[in-house]
């Protein structure tokens, strides 16, 4: 699911080139931290786009293609409910696991600075 490269690797011992390698590969956006928070809390969810949107305080439009994104990195599933896509967490234990990390980590100062860095680089290198 996730490869590490050498950037990563340099980073402090304190921090989890893991959950790095993560960071850069998957939870590369501020809207998909948020929808990885969102799930981690309720793990037994099953949203609509819609809802989703509200909870993160963000149009449809811009969490739709972050969410196919979580989809096709394994961290999230889809399944048509009433004639509307929903999504779910993975049942895949170690992506669940791995996603509880990431969550975790986010509390802590060192992690969470590093981390942001990472998401502003993505972000501007997506801008050029």
């Amino acid at each position: 699911m996730i490869t590490q490269d050498a950037s990563s690797r340099s980073q402090s011992d304190d921090i989890d080139t893991e959950l790095i390698a993560f960071v850069k590969q998957i939870a590369n956006s501020f809207v998909k931290w948020d929808l990885i928070r969102f799930f981690n809390e309720n793990p037994h969810a099953v949203e609509h786009a819609e809802v989703l949107a509200r909870y993160s305080s963000r149009e449809v439009r811009d969490i739709e293609p972050q969410l196919e994104a979580l989809v096709e990195n394994g961290i999230l599933r889809s399944r048509v409910v009433a004639g509307v896509k929903a999504y779910a967490l993975t049942p895949d234990m170690a992506a669940r696991a791995l996603v509880g990390r990431f969550v975790q980590a986010c509390d802590d100062k060192q992690f969470r600075l590093v981390a942001i860095q990472h998401v502003m680089q993505i972000a501007g290198a997506r801008a050029h």
